[in-house]
């Protein structure tokens, strides 16, 4: 009776680290869901039927700052707190032809300030 209960025991130790091993996977896949990698060069597959296209693509975070006093001064409702967007540009590129469209062919990316925004 004592081998069974010890066996019991066992059974349910193992199935309780697999469940928390799920778990903690879940959770870690679940952090990078979004769709949102890090910034980096990606192979644009309409464009990369000849020869290999590379675009800068994926996600960076924004910066938070206090206000600069003069900054303030002219807002209309001063706020304490200034944020600057941030986006995954290429820091080179260079211009090539795919049947006939002139197109940017990156070579390497960074995060820098957003220039537009996506409506």
């Amino acid at each position: 009776m004592v081998i069974l209960a010890m066996m019991g025991s066992v059974k349910s130790r193992g199935i309780s680290v697999l469940l928390l091993t799920l778990f903690l996977y879940l959770v870690d896949t679940y952090t990078y869901s979004d769709g949102c990698e890090e910034c980096s060069l990606k192979k644009n597959g309409p464009f990369s039927r000849e020869r290999p296209v590379y675009q800068c693509s994926g996600c960076c975070f924004s910066r938070a700052y206090p206000t600069p006093l003069r900054a303030m001064k002219t807002m209309a409702n001063p706020k304490n707190i200034t944020s600057e967007a941030k986006c995954c540009v290429a820091k080179h590129s260079y211009e090539t032809e795919v049947r006939g469209i002139p197109v940017r062919n990156h070579t390497e990316c960074h995060c820098s300030t957003c220039y537009f925004h996506k409506v």
